[in-house]
């Protein structure tokens, strides 16, 4: 068992204190962080195309991935798609407050709105706004049913504000 001193344990490692757990933050070596830069420019490259970029053999590489999967580290491999392209022309963020009698549903509230196919993200806040949806849709018609349909008329929610979306840019995590 560890003892703690601050964020730092006195084996060494460092955890950082969440709402209702411990967690380790990742050591990584240099060779690790280049897997996951590669991978996050192109998760579909060969294992051999990765260990060639990397510097390092082939089986060390596969075994560095697998072991960056199985530490939690990358959580996953997905498909990035351009919500335009699919008829999605129209990106928004909705910044939401909750009444405050309704607090008790924050849960269920989120739960709703991730099922639904508009929703790219969902943030919960701390500050004046408790959610910022970000929403894709075909164009302002759309929006504005999606925002009297599920957030106008819900019951928990106090009040709405829409921002449109001119140019939106993703860093990688790491």
């Amino acid at each position: 068992m560890a003892i703690f001193a601050g964020n730092f344990a006195l084996d060494g490692i460092k955890r950082v204190e969440e709402s209702k757990n411990l967690r380790e933050v990742a050591m990584l070596d240099a060779v690790d962080r280049q897997i996951i830069e590669q991978l996050q420019l192109n998760g579909r490259m060969t294992n051999a195309e990765l260990a060639e970029r990397v510097g390092v053999a082939p089986s060390t590489c596969v075994a560095r991935v697998r072991s960056l999967v199985a530490r939690g580290i990358i959580t996953g491999f997905t498909a990035t798609v351009d919500p335009a392209v699919m008829g999605m022309t129209l990106q928004v963020l909705v910044s939401v407050t909750i009444r405050s009698g309704a607090r008790q549903r924050i849960s269920e509230f989120s739960e709703e709105l991730r099922a639904l196919p508009e929703v790219l993200q969902l943030f919960f806040l701390g500050g004046v706004e408790d959610f910022i949806i970000h929403l894709a849709a075909r164009d302002s018609d759309h929006v504005r049913d999606f925002v009297m349909e599920h957030l106008s008329a819900h019951p928990a929610v106090s009040s709405t504000r829409t921002s449109i979306v001119f140019s939106h840019h993703q860093n990688p995590v790491a």
